[in-house]
């Protein structure tokens, strides 16, 4: 295999290889019984469960509002996403491949099934009384995650209004002021059992998510997987690594991995258990340094995995319909952890993030966009002024639009040996980040016809 030498004292080889769709270990795939054409999925006997009809703004003059809300396509051109998604079907129907076309028309054959079923209130659509089943616990299983942090804190405050608990969380508050569980890398608490239960099937069919497998991931090596986009929430993320909904334990095995988040949401009484018990971690420099160095057969990390969303609070502004806009190029933080802990960087491109969720263009609401750069800078998060859609309308509230989510992991760009306490040079860490830019681009070009087909624009790396 051809190796590329990254200059330096202590030279660090990583693997300069075209990404090629083949695989080690097929994923399965689905029959589709009007052409013979194949989808990647887990059985292919499991119908994907439908998507509702694509939010439409109220309309003016019958003019919808957010057909006026330019997005350049890939030609240059102004469209919006709606429009681009029935461009693209009216493509598909005259010269595209039969594979994009039938699965344009199977998504516009179920938009118009729901709309006609759908009733109309002030210019809402509601759901239909007559749902299957499923799918109302589907939504609850969303809206169970969405609202996991409004819930878990107000629970606390409850548990603090009862004297008679106060014996109990005075030195459960001591413990969390001094515990350092989340930072360790000694993944206490962690609860495979709770990971794998059956609410986390219905949270990924929800959409649906699917978790996509390129190239192996042998065990005796540790990784740093890099999220891309962000996406308001990242429920993509979640799916894939928080729980083992779309099975990575199947199809990675002898790979523990751990989502990081927020070294803050730590902070938080109840919900801080609650991401110790289902896996996640916090993203400081010590946490991924002790992650990577204990486990494994000789507790030298071998065999361990973390998950790092690299937009981060910065990203999710960005996050915009068919589009995909990347902070990539000035975040070099992880490449500097790959080399001190000798961990394979591991890129990963969540097709779908970006559509869950509509929110203000930056472009179109500069203020606001202002606001929220201010927040961000000051606080350390920000709050997108994001809306979807309803427990029980399509059109109003903040739930998750059921659109897909395709994760595909990537192949991983070998680091040979860790570096310790000893720093990288800048010329090493820059080599690696190239090398680690290319491959997202590659995974982009290879995956993006056959899950972004009515994209609006290309993926641009802004930062």
């Amino acid at each position: 295999m051809p190796m590329a030498t990254i200059a330096g004292p202590d030279a660090v080889q990583v693997q300069d290889v075209p990404l090629v769709n083949e695989t080690n270990e097929k994923v399965t795939v689905m029959p589709n019984p009007a052409n013979g054409h194949t989808v990647n999925g887990d059985d292919p006997g499991v119908e994907i469960p439908e998507s509702e009809p694509r939010h439409q703004a109220p309309t003016t003059n019958g003019v919808s509002s957010r057909s006026r809300t330019p997005v350049n396509n890939v030609n240059g051109t102004t469209k919006s996403y709606a429009d681009a998604a029935a461009t693209a079907d009216h493509d598909d129907r005259r010269d595209a491949a039969p594979s994009r076309q039938s699965t344009l028309r199977s998504l516009n054959e179920r938009h118009a099934e729901e709309t006609e079923a759908a009733w109309r209130a002030g210019g809402i659509r509601f759901a239909p009384v007559q749902v299957p089943l499923v799918r109302r616990m589907q939504t609850a299983a969303v809206l169970f995650h969405s609202m996991s942090i409004v819930l878990m804190v107000s629970a606390f405050w409850f548990t603090c209004a009862n004297p008679f608990a106060w014996p109990i969380l005075i030195p459960y508050l001591i413990h969390l002021s001094v515990s350092t569980a989340a930072t360790n890398g000694t993944l206490a608490y962690r609860s495979e059992y709770l990971r794998s239960l059956p609410i986390w099937k219905l949270f990924a069919g929800y959409f649906p998510a699917t978790l996509h497998k390129t190239h192996d991931l042998p065990p005796n090596r540790k990784y740093i997987l890099g999220y891309h986009p962000h996406g308001i929430i990242s429920h993509g993320a979640w799916s894939a690594f928080a729980t083992n909904a779309l099975g990575f334990a199947d199809k990675f095995p002898g790979i523990t991995n751990s989502l990081l988040t927020l070294d803050s949401n730590f902070r938080l009484p109840f919900y801080r258990d609650w991401l110790l018990l289902m896996g996640v971690r916090s993203v400081s420099k010590e946490s991924i340094a002790n992650t990577l160095s204990k486990g494994g057969p000789n507790n030298d990390g071998a065999g361990r995995a973390v998950t790092i969303v690299i937009g981060g609070a910065r990203e999710s502004l960005e996050a915009q319909p068919g589009t995909l806009r990347l902070i990539l190029r000035g975040r070099k933080g992880f490449v500097k952890m790959a080399l001190r802990t000798g961990a394979d960087l591991v890129p990963v491109l969540a097709f779908g993030e970006n559509d869950l969720y509509d929110q203000l263009s930056p472009h179109t609401h500069p203020m606001v966009h202002r606001l929220q750069i201010f927040l961000l800078k000051v606080f350390k998060f920000t709050v997108p002024a994001l809306h979807g859609r309803g427990v029980l309308n399509y059109d109003v509230g903040l739930m998750p639009y059921r659109r897909p989510v395709n994760v595909v992991v990537g192949r991983p760009i070998q680091v040979d040996r860790p570096r310790g306490s000893e720093q990288p040079t800048q010329e090493e860490i820059d080599r690696l980040h190239e090398l680690y830019v290319r491959e997202v681009e590659r995974l982009w070009d290879t995956y993006k016809d056959q899950f972004s087909p009515v994209r609006t624009s290309e993926m641009k790396i802004i930062s």
